[in-house]
């Protein structure tokens, strides 16, 4: 009989945690406000647990078969978060059209997981010690993903909801300029430590 309990615990834990996806979100929702954050927490739940199921389908042998691909893929995963920090801090007043700010849009949650060390580690460590064999391939992807999805979502909506409950308090330029330059530290910081 399958134990969901390890499982779950392990994808709570991971989801819950700071990582790029979690910073991203909460400035997005300080920044456009929870609704217009949907679409990147959407992009996030939906993206991760596409690559999860791909993972325990076998995309994880790729990294077997050619190893120079991970350092690769943390260099773009990096590369990006200081793009994303670059363009936090030019966001300016989100209300501002003028500026071309924007939340994050699905597509570009979804695309970021490819290049997002957390989710690969999270991916390659369900593949390996959750993905209940017993199911065969295609049960033990519907059961990876209902897990992924019931437990990623709600994890991740808290950020979001975090980010958005300081709306107010940011109203100020001053206060959201220091925000935005916090979040952009942290995303550069993420960058630094998946290169080094």
């Amino acid at each position: 009989m399958i134990d969901p309990f390890p499982f779950a615990t392990y994808s709570f834990v991971m989801s819950i945690t700071p990582g790029p996806n979690n910073v991203m979100l909460t400035a997005s929702g300080a920044n456009y406000g929870f609704r217009r954050t949907v679409p990147h927490l959407l992009g996030v739940t939906i993206g991760h647990t596409a690559q999860t199921v791909a993972v325990c389908a076998g995309l994880g042998a790729i990294f077997l078969r050619w190893p120079a691909l991970q350092p690769a893929l943390q260099w773009i995963g990096a590369i990006y978060l200081v793009y994303m920090g670059w363009r936090l801090l030019g966001s300016g007043d989100p209300g501002n059209t003028a500026t071309g700010a924007r939340p994050i849009a699905f597509f570009e949650a979804a695309a970021f997981q490819l290049l997002n060390p957390k989710a690969w580690v999270m991916s390659l460590t369900v593949a390996s010690l959750f993905m209940p064999r017993e199911l065969g391939l295609i049960g033990g992807c519907i059961y990876v993903a209902t897990m992924m999805l019931l437990i990623n979502w709600p994890c991740v909506t808290v950020w979001a909801l975090f980010g958005s409950s300081l709306r107010n308090y940011l109203q100020q330029p001053a206060r959201r300029l220091a925000f935005n330059a916090a979040m952009a530290l942290a995303l550069a910081g993420t960058a630094v430590i998946m290169v080094v």
